[in-house]
């Protein structure tokens, strides 16, 4: 259902409730529509405000919310950042030739980190090694 203010060619002014908003264009088309008070069958619609109905939003909480979901994603980020860097062996820059070797020899089942550039990492793509990329959290900021 759809409320509009309508309004005849003599500026009376009155409300009515549609089906839809289709509604309205159809019994107009018809001339079905009348004003209460004259009778006329010139009728449009006027301006309207929409009513809005829920709950009032309380923004301090919602902002409260959003950035305590940031500190556990961070939180859950330093975490991971923790468990790499005591589990697996840094090998900086040289993360592409090492991750070959590794890849390439199967016996070796060594667990490394570190860094790449994006032109490394398409070829590694396409040499079918696939990667896990981790954003790296500043652990004191």
């Amino acid at each position: 259902m759809i409320k509009y203010n309508l309004k005849c060619k003599n500026n009376h002014e009155f409300e009515s409730w549609f089906s839809n908003s289709l509604e309205f264009d159809k019994l107009k088309k018809k001339s079905l529509l009348e004003c209460i008070y004259c009778s006329s069958k010139k009728i449009s619609k006027s301006i309207m405000s929409p009513r809005i109905a829920g709950k009032k939003i309380d923004h301090e909480n919602l902002n409260n919310k959003y950035l305590r979901e940031i500190q556990n994603e961070k939180k859950n980020l330093i975490k991971i950042r923790n468990y790499i860097e005591k589990n697996f062996e840094y090998v900086g820059k040289d993360f592409s030739k090492k991750v070959r070797d590794i890849f390439y020899d199967k016996k070796n089942k060594k667990t490394i980190y570190g860094t790449t550039t994006l032109k490394e990492r398409k070829e590694l793509a396409e040499e079918g090694i696939e990667l896990l990329s981790v954003p790296w959290i500043d652990k004191e900021n």
